[in-house]
């Protein structure tokens, strides 16, 4: 089959037709050579003008979008953009590549410049070390376009307004204004001078010190147009290059500057997608979205013709006679042009959608013009293009079509990939098959088709080929793709995955290819790129004389499969996805007594979660829509910001509303009510501040709506009044304690500037001088204050009031024209006028409390209780104007409805040409300057707010509330309040009939009314109770009864139709809280305030008794109750400090909603059985949810807020249709109380048990008498000693026969495979200025090579290593300390250790054996490297000080009761450093042997809110930093908490690295990838501000356990076992060290003949690693543990057995699954090939061996097994003529069966006349050796004699690995052991030829790699 292979022929780029001016600049430059470089889509090109020449660099993978030429000129940068991009450097002579610089950048590469020296720079954004220009007094700040550098620190920069800026050094010295008429584009320097070019299409010359010497204005040129815009210019003695945003590139010799030379034009903005050739000439016709149509001369290569038409071109054709020329439009048309001329013959517009394909017949009678809308037409060219037939058979757009060489048939293909034939001219679609098969197509360009099947890959679905042509001559067929390549395959390629050549150039999409006339050349062109490639077409004779032209182009050939596999990856999670799945993840923030109270409630939680809990459900609901606004009791919260949104507050919610859309964005980092709100001057950020014990201002962006800064710690109780500064950096609050405390902040770091106290009385308002960043003034109660900052504390003078006034109090307060002046509102109705402290004058203002006032540029506004708001001249003498607010006066526009007139105003704001005003009946109305009045936002007045009803069918609901009003809520996208009426009483409840045209409402008072839902007006009301009504429904279907409970313990029942009660129901005891329906009306369910659940007969109202399993059997028509069994699981842990106020059940009876005291809105699964079930919440009400009810579709839920007076709408976001977004459930609530925040990981880390070597037990479940306990069984054949028999057969068949057996005598550690980082922190760090990293696995210290990955390790520790560190000082450079698992702390030798040791030549300087039992969890050097501290793993946690040098202990001291993870030295000093662990961080001081330590604190009240804190770092000024498990840093100044750095990370932060050159700060903690963030962030030196770096691993979640910095590179270790190197730069990650993540890592197979092996683990990964290059080549993720893995003996194949019983089959070259099966349901132990590749033998601890035939094909149907083994399946070895399998089980036997038929052969002397092709068995009686004496709870766990068959290695419980001599028969047999794995060597192998023994832990996941020296002759 051809297709098997490459086609022979060849194509070589020969031209390139375009040049890339848009968004570059700068490049284009003449080289040494007078040769011109420049670039288009991913090539560079050299071009003589000269020769007309053109040669290609194509080292790049995508776009190239900068260039530099260096000083010299023959060396050229180019820089590419992509997802890791890179930068070249070339030889413009040679072509060849000189250097690629990679790893720093991560969207691209925007510019490029080398140093007037030659050295290379790279700038991307401001990584070198930048200075901000200082732009001084001299020009205003612009963008800086482009510049150039000149002698003695001049530099010259072209701006976007035309200036010229000139700099010394980094100050601006002068401007040349008006150089250019528009931004100048490009700069170049040279000899003379300086050349600039702009947008206005002019080139001027400047001389050196930048006078003018000419100007040449292109538009004015004879090739000059309107619009030509200067992107690039090179100026090089008389001549000037120019490019153009065009694509065009002038050649301009100075003496004739009006006639441009032009060398170079290609298509400019837009996509190109019309490729057509001539038939008979070597013509191109391009067209594009750019309207031009372009005719290239391939011969010439050069542009010919060019003509504009009106619409973007998007397909041509030519006419087989070459006279008309065809071009398909974007708007649906398609229009026919005289090739000659260019004039139109006929122009059609029969469709609306794009014309994407067109063909002339072969005959020329016809024109096919497939369309967009799935049609194809058929014109008569004859009839001047009359229409003559459709063919209507396509469901997707058309994109190709091919006529057939007779001109009867037509077939198309479309988007859905399908292809149909038509007959023509008729266009009826043929069916029949038989009829297609003789057709012989004239052309194909199809990309479906059985002739095209090979250019797809093997198992891809996509189509991401645009184009094909076939070449019938050549047998050959070319494709264009999304990817930018060009691939040759054969023609037919009827098997898909067919191989091919690719060639590279065009950047992104290659939107057409076709052949020209004579095949001599192919054309492509790239739709983004808007370039046209030409390709010469060398076929297989000329090859040979071709190869010497294209050196590079070797590189882009490809032969393999792999080259494809490869490409199908490429369309990877499109960032906006990305970005998508991560946007809303926010936690909520808890209450802050939470804590306490779960703590009380401990016991409690601990006998309830032992049984299964509900899980939480899969529905989340997001805050939609929010009616309401604080006016009650807050005022000047209502603003307008920069973009003219509207942002204010209610509840514990901030809200922007955009008023053109109706819609509301909301913060919600506050978790109780926000009291106030003001606007940054600048109108972009707010500041909120909220009620709470230690309450919080947030500073949040209101674009992002992410919190900026978060302040608390000096307020109590809540916070009633801030400001910002005029400069917008200080921030002032007040604070609703006893004294009114006033702190003045720099909020942007966080930190108080001033404190004191305000007032014994409460303040209103706080306002900061514009002029004066220093003074403020505060008011309130008799209160007016003038304050100045003093240092630390504020100093304030009353307000003088002298004779004009009384003492009054102030209810608002603004700053006038200047510093001196400023005017306040009092409660009576007055202005004062204050100058300085002085009252100067009060002016009548309002009738009653002047509320709010603003001051604008020319005046003043003021509101009051009045309802009128006034418009004042500057000094509050005239009233210029005022505005009532009446409901005569609101517009049409209205969200709603006006609850009375003249409400009382308190917030007023101006901004946009309108007056924005809040009232205290919760309405936002903006006033326009003209009178009209528009309603926007309207809520319930004051009282609390209880009923709520949605409309059975329409997405309405009712309210009703204390405020004695009833509304209705329109909940779809108009959002407003559709009616109000007012009751006589307040109303608790209400509810809608089931036909929606009653609304019943229960009073206060007793009563209840029904009305109209409609009109809002009465029907009918009863009066029967004394007590409120607290519940009332009507009875499903057809609404005949009404249920009526109030607070005095009835429900009385009503038959609606005849207006009576019917029934009452009696005997509970308390008050009713909720009631229920059953679905036929005759049950009543009803919860009492005494939580009695009862039931009631209907109508009659008799009491039932109903047993609680029944419950839930019962349909119940809604569910609203909170008790009983089915919601068990709502009730908080806490319940008996809080209530569950309401539920409502959704329609589909999945999912319960719940509202409770303390303000959240939870989600459960319903039925919610069994305590504490799990569930998401929300927290946007501030104190009780009152009622929660989901509307008649489920599609929103509608929750009360009592006492915030909100009607929240929440969108219910269903499982399927959303991006899970993590929310918070009370489970991880409570364990957190238990450990201060939860984390899988930190969990895992803390109950880790480790145990020393010498304890480990056996890690299979073995059973039965050890073998070297066993009897032995004496042999039927005991021979006598001389025996005459023949010699009995080699126990191994050997694989280097012939050659003298050389016995191992030593293994040397050479590599390890492995990072311990799954438990472990800190513990990689760089030595030698980055050359080296130095970690450790298992018992092991790794010194690593960066550059060559090779290692060198230190192997003095006895057991595993826990904690490694790195001494700073520069007089210990490279020592390390090491600290180890140990026993007891009885200094013997299983006592833990720490070593200290030089890192390069491995020596031990010094080992403390220490106290702390268990183990040493954490190192740390002190500042001088003198003294070391260790942390323990003992009960105590101690912490001891070492001075390491002498051995001695200086102090020690018990550290926490709980876990300590890290401690460390502050690296300024020798006394004092920082320890911290779960629920804990101390600060620590060495004071002479005393260890004095200080707990940190979170504040007085904050105590309860300690995290378990993960990671330490430092900064200057005796600050600290600690990452905790909720991925907060906390920042410490001495010991007490100053800030939390909130979401540092998303998940814990489990590293912290302080760099002591710069002070820079690396965190590591655990996160989702996403956009923004990143697992690693390297932050300043206070951690306000940091990078993200994402971590391009592929994992789900990314989880950094070490940090680490060098110069330019972070290090960063992970928990799945990487060490990863990331570019400060570029973000650009480079994998050093790869290992499995979870252990043990059972499966180890080597390669039959090369150095690579396969490991397969417990994590579910398959991994391929070679030994000589000291890397994993591969991982093959497949979703369960895996337990084995086998090579095939040629190793081309590979078997995995898995835990689940699943085994599979890949092929080792593509890696694709052969086969796989599942015919047990038990871990598979152990799989093998036989030695001739016929059968297949699979082990499994199902105590059997099943055999499968390989050659019957990929079914993999069993042929047969072995029976009777006794126990599970360890080994099994192939005997070496593939008749017997060897089997070694759990029960320490071995047994032998025949293959395949499964028989136990039991005859001694036939099993040892075996030649056996492998040995791994570890029992047997010539490995009887192996089994040590010591051995009681330990195993042997595997054994591989090499393929020398003389020697045998072991490995074992205890972590070691033993050589023995094969065989062993003697018991304990002498042996050498070596040290290093953890406990549990799982697997041991020999390599191909002996070379080295690979051994897998279990306990390290790590794999080792030892070299085999063998004995020499």
């Amino acid at each position: 089959m051809a297709a098997r292979s490459a086609p022979s022929c060849h194509l070589r780029l020969e031209w390139v037709y375009g040049y890339r001016g848009h968004q570059c600049r700068n490049n284009l430059y003449y080289t040494a050579a007078k040769e011109i470089v420049y670039f288009v889509a991913g090539v560079g090109v050299v071009y003589s003008p000269r020769e007309h020449r053109q040669k290609f660099y194509r080292g790049h993978s995508d776009d190239i979008i900068s260039l530099a030429l260096h000083p010299e000129r023959v060396l050229v940068a180019t820089g590419q953009v992509g997802k890791e991009p890179y930068i070249c450097i070339w030889d413009s002579y040679t072509v060849q590549t000189i250097s690629v610089l990679k790893d720093v950048h991560t969207h691209g590469i925007a510019c490029l410049a080398f140093d007037l020296d030659g050295q290379f720079w790279s700038l991307c954004g401001n990584a070198l070390t930048p200075k901000r220009g200082v732009f001084g007094k001299t020009g205003d700040l612009q963008t800086i376009l482009c510049l150039a550098c000149a002698r003695d620190e001049l530099t010259y920069s072209g701006a976007l307004n035309g200036d010229i800026y000139v700099w010394k050094g980094i100050n601006l010295i002068r401007t040349i204004q008006g150089a250019h008429a528009a931004g100048i584009f490009s700069m170049n320097a040279c000899e003379e001078g300086f050349a600039t070019g702009g947008r206005d299409g002019c080139i001027r010359l400047w001389d050196l010190t930048f006078k003018p010497i000419t100007v040449i204005d292109l538009r004015e040129t004879d090739q000059g147009y309107k619009g030509l815009s200067v992107r690039s210019v090179c100026w090089r003695g008389d001549h000037i290059l120019v490019g153009t945003q065009d694509s065009e590139i002038f050649e301009i010799v100075v003496q004739e500057r009006n006639k441009p030379f032009l060398i170079m034009q290609g298509h400019c903005e837009g996509e190109l997608w019309a490729l057509a050739v001539h038939p008979t000439k070597p013509l191109a016709v391009t067209g594009s979205d750019d309207r031009s149509v372009r005719i290239w001369s391939l011969v010439d290569h050069a542009l010919i013709a060019r003509c504009n038409m009106e619409e973007p071109i998007r397909c041509a054709a030519v006419n087989a006679d070459g006279i008309h020329l065809a071009l398909g439009m974007k708007d649906g048309s398609f229009t026919v042009l005289r090739v000659r001329d260019m004039t139109e013959v006929v122009h059609i517009k029969d469709r609306k959608e794009a014309i994407h394909e067109l063909k002339y017949s072969p005959d020329g009678t016809y024109l096919a013009v497939g369309c967009n809308d799935s049609s194809v037409d058929i014109y008569g060219v004859a009839q001047r293009y009359k229409k003559v037939g459709e063919c209507l058979g396509s469901l997707s757009f058309i994109t190709h079509l091919d006529w057939s060489s007779d001109s009867r048939y037509l077939q198309t293909n479309d988007g859905n990939g399908k292809r149909l034939f038509y007959r023509m001219p008729g266009g009826k679609e043929v069916t029949s098959t038989e009829e297609i098969k003789g057709v012989h197509w004239a052309s194909w360009t199809c990309v479906s088709g059985l002739e095209v099947n090979g250019i797809w890959p093997k198992y891809s679905d996509i189509n991401d080929i645009n184009s094909v042509d076939g070449n019938y001559v050549g047998q050959v067929l070319v494709t264009a793709d999304d990817y930018g390549i060009i691939k040759l395959f054969r023609y037919p390629c009827l098997r898909k995955g067919a191989k091919f050549r690719k060639y590279i150039g065009h950047s992104a999409h290659v939107t057409n290819v076709r052949w020209s006339h004579d095949y001599q050349w192919v054309i492509s062109i790239g739709g983004a790129d808007h370039s046209v490639f030409q390709w010469k077409f060398i076929p297989e004779r000329k090859l040979k004389d071709a190869l010497h032209i294209a050196p590079q182009e070797s590189l882009a050939d490809s032969n393999s499969d792999e080259s494809d596999s490869d490409l199908s990856d490429v369309p990877e999670l499109d960032s906006e996805i990305e970005q998508e799945t991560q946007l809303t993840y926010r936690r909520q923030v808890y209450k802050e007594d939470l804590p306490q109270l779960k703590e009380q409630c401990k016991e409690k939680q601990k006998s309830a979660t032992s049984k299964r809990r509900e899980r939480a459900p899969g529905n989340s609901i997001r805050l939609h829509f929010v009616h309401g606004y604080r006016g009650y009791d807050c005022r000047s919260n209502l603003f307008y910001t920069q973009i003219g949104e509207i942002v204010y507050h209610v509840a514990a919610v901030g809200v922007i509303y955009n008023r053109q859309q109706n819609t509301q964005r909301f913060y919600m980092g506050h978790d109780d009510d926000i009291l106030c709100l003001t606007i940054h001057p600048l109108k972009d950020y707010v500041a909120t501040g909220q009620v709470g014990r230690d309450p919080s201002i947030h500073i949040w962006d209101t674009e992002t709506i992410k919190p900026l800064s978060i302040l608390k710690g000096h307020h109590q109780f809540g916070v009633s009044a801030i400001d910002f500064s005029a400069d917008g950096k200080r921030l002032v609050s007040v604070g609703i304690d006893d004294s009114h405390t006033i702190v003045l902040w720099d909020w942007k770091k966080g930190e108080k500037l001033s404190i004191t106290r305000g007032s014994k009385d409460k303040i209103f308002v706080v306002k900061m001088n514009p002029y004066v960043p220093d003074k403020l003034i505060t008011a309130g109660i008799k209160h007016m204050k003038f304050w100045r900052k003093a240092g630390g504390g504020l100093i304030g003078r009353k307000g003088y009031i002298g004779t004009l006034g009384k003492n009054d109090t102030m209810m608002c307060a603004v700053y006038g024209w200047t510093e001196e002046m400023a005017f306040s509102g009092t409660s009576t109705g007055d202005v004062c006028i204050w100058r300085d402290i002085f009252l100067v004058k009060t002016v009548k203002a309002h009738d009653g409390p002047v509320f709010s006032m603003h001051a604008l540029e020319k005046g003043f506004v003021t509101g009051g209780k009045d309802g009128i708001v006034a418009l004042w001249d500057d000094s509050f003498e005239r009233c210029l104007k005022t505005y009532a607010i009446k409901r005569a006066a609101l517009a049409p526009g209205s969200k709603g409805l006006l609850l009375e007139d003249n409400p009382s105003i308190r917030a007023i704001s101006l901004g946009h040409g309108h007056i924005l005003v809040g009232t205290k009946n919760g309405e936002i109305l903006e006033v326009d300057k003209s009178g009209p009045i528009t309603l926007l936002v309207q809520g319930h007045m004051e009282g609390e707010v209880w009923g709520l009803a949605t409309h059975p069918y329409l997405p309405i609901c009712a309210t009703v509330s204390d405020d004695k009003t009833l509304r209705i809520w329109d909940l779809s996208p108009s959002h407003c309040m559709l009616a109000v009426r007012k009751l006589k009483k307040g109303g608790r409840c209400c509810c809608f009939s089931p036909d929606g045209k009653v609304l019943a409402v229960g009073l206060n008072d007793g009563s209840f009314l029904m009305a109209n839902a409609d009109t809002l007006e009465d029907l009918v009301s009863f009066h029967h109770r004394k007590d409120m009504i607290s519940d009332i429904r009507f009875s499903p279907g057809s609404g005949k009864y009404l249920a009526v409970a109030s607070h005095d313990s009835f429900i009385d029942i009503y038959n609606v139709m005849s207006s009576k009660r019917v029934g009452i129901c009696k005997g509970a005891t308390s008050y009713i809280t909720h009631i229920d329906w059953d679905i036929r009306g005759k049950l009543l369910q009803v919860n009492t305030g005494a939580k009695e659940q009862l039931f009631f007969e209907a109508p009659r109202g008799k009491k039932q008794t109903i047993p609680s399993m029944e419950v839930e059997k019962i349909a119940w028509a809604s569910w609203t109750s909170v008790l009983g069994l089915c919601c068990e699981g709502i009730w908080p842990v806490i319940g008996e400090v809080t209530d569950v106020t309401a539920s409502c059940l959704t329609n589909d009876k999945m999912v319960l909603a719940t509202g409770d005291d303390l303000g959240f809105v939870k989600l459960f699964r319903y039925p919610t059985k069994g305590k504490f079930g799990k569930f998401k919440r929300y927290v946007a009400h501030s104190t009780h949810v009152t009622n929660v009810r989901w509307t008649y579709d489920d599609s929103m839920l509608v929750t009360l807020g009592g006492t915030d007076m909100s009607l929240m709408v929440w969108s219910n976001e269903m499982e399927a249709y959303r991006e899970k977004r993590p929310c918070d459930s009370e489970e991880s609530d409570i364990d957190s109380e238990e450990d201060g925040g939860y984390d899988s990981d930190v969990t895992k880390e803390n109950e880790i048990s480790y145990t020393i070597r010498a304890l480990s037990t056996n890690i299979r479940p073995m059973f039965g008498i050890k073998p070297h306990l066993q009897q032995k069984e004496p042999s039927v054949d005991e021979r006598p000693p001389v025996s005459r028999a023949p010699p009995q057969p080699e126990k191994l068949q050997t694989n280097n026969v012939g050659k003298k057996k050389r016995p191992i005598e030593d293994l040397v550690l050479e590599l390890v495979f492995g990072y311990r980082g799954r438990d472990c922190r800190n513990n990689v760090h760089y030595l030698n200025d980055g050359d080296d990293i130095i970690y450790h696995t298992a018992s092991i210290g790794i010194l690593h090579n960066v550059a060559t990955g090779s290692q060198s390790f230190y192997q003095e520790h006895n057991d595993d290593i826990l904690c490694l560190t790195v001494n700073q000082h520069p007089k210990f450079i490279n020592i390390v300390a090491t600290g180890q698992v140990g026993d007891s702390a009885d200094m013997s030798a299983t006592a833990p250790s720490i070593h200290i040791w030089d890192a390069m030549n491995k020596q031990t300087l010094s080992i403390l054996r220490c106290y702390h039992s268990k183990g040493v969890c954490s190192v740390s050097f002190s500042a001088t490297g003198k003294l070391l501290l260790s942390v323990g793993l003992d009960p105590e946690h101690t912490i001891t000080i070492w001075r390491w040098q002498e051995g001695a202990k200086i102090a020690s001291r018990a550290g926490h009761n709980q876990r300590i993870f890290v401690a460390e030295f502050r690296p300024d000093s020798d006394t004092q450093f920082v320890s911290v662990g779960v629920k804990h961080v101390k600060f620590w001081t060495l004071a002479g042997r005393a260890l004095l330590s200080k707990k940190g604190l979170l504040s007085t009240l904050e105590d309860a809110r300690m995290q378990t804190m993960l990671a330490i770092a430092f900064g200057a000024n005796n600050l600290t930093f600690t990452g905790t498990i909720s991925g907060d840093v906390c920042v410490w100044k001495d010991h007490i908490l100053c800030r939390i750095v909130a979401r540092a990370h998303n998940g814990p932060v489990f590293a912290m690295y302080t760099t002591l050159r710069d002070g820079l700060i690396v965190t590591g903690g655990k996160e989702r990838p996403s956009k923004e963030g990143g697992a690693v962030k390297l932050w300043d030196q206070e951690l306000r501000r940091c990078r993200a770096f994402r971590l391009e691993t592929g994992q789900a979640t990314d989880c950094v356990r070490s940090v680490c910095r060098g110069k330019g590179k972070i290090l960063v270790g992970t928990r799945n076992a990487e060490i990863i190197e990331v570019g400060e730069k570029n973000a650009a990650c480079n994998i050093l060290v790869n290992g499995h993540v979870d252990g043990p890592i059972w499966g180890l197979a080597t390669h039959p003949s090369r150095d690579f092996f396969l490991s397969a683990a417990e994590d579910g990964t398959v991994r391929l690693w070679d030994i000589a290059d000291k890397k994993m080549l591969n991982k093959v993720n497949l979703g369960h543990a895996a337990r084995t893995v086998c090579y095939s003996p040629e190793g081309d194949m590979v078997a995995i057995g898995m835990k689940n019983g699943e085994f599979i089959i890949l092929l080792v070259s593509s890696l694709k699954i052969w086969g796989k099966k599942r015919d047990r349901r038990c871990p598979i132990h152990d799989i093998r090939f036989s030695p001739d590749s016929q059968y297949l033998a699979v082990g499994s601890s199902e105590n059997s061996v099943d055999f499968y035939d390989l050659t019957l094909g990929p079914t993999l149907n069993r042929i047969s097994y072995c029976k009777d083994i006794p126990s599970f399946v360890i080994q099994m070895d192939f005997s070496a003529d593939s008749r017997y399998l060897q089997v070694s089980s759990g029960c320490y036997k071995r047994h032998v069966y025949e293959v395949p038929s499964g028989k136990h052969l039991m005859d001694h002397a036939a099993i040892d006349r075996i030649t056996w092709a492998t040995w791994t068995s570890i029992l047997g009686d010539e490995v009887l050796g192996i089994w040590s004496r010591h051995a009681e709870k330990a195993d042997v766990n595997c054994a591989c004699v090499s393929h020398s068959g003389i020697s045998l290695v072991t490995g074992d419980d205890f972590g070691m690995v033993k050589l023995f001599d094969f065989p062993c028969p003697e018991k304990f047999a002498k042996h050498k052991r070596f040290l290093g794995h953890s406990p549990h060597v799982t697997n041991i192998r020999f390599t191909s030829g002996d070379r080295h023994v690979v051994s897998a832990g279990g306990d390290d996941c790590s794999l080792f790699v030892w070299k085999c020296v063998h004995m020499p002759h």
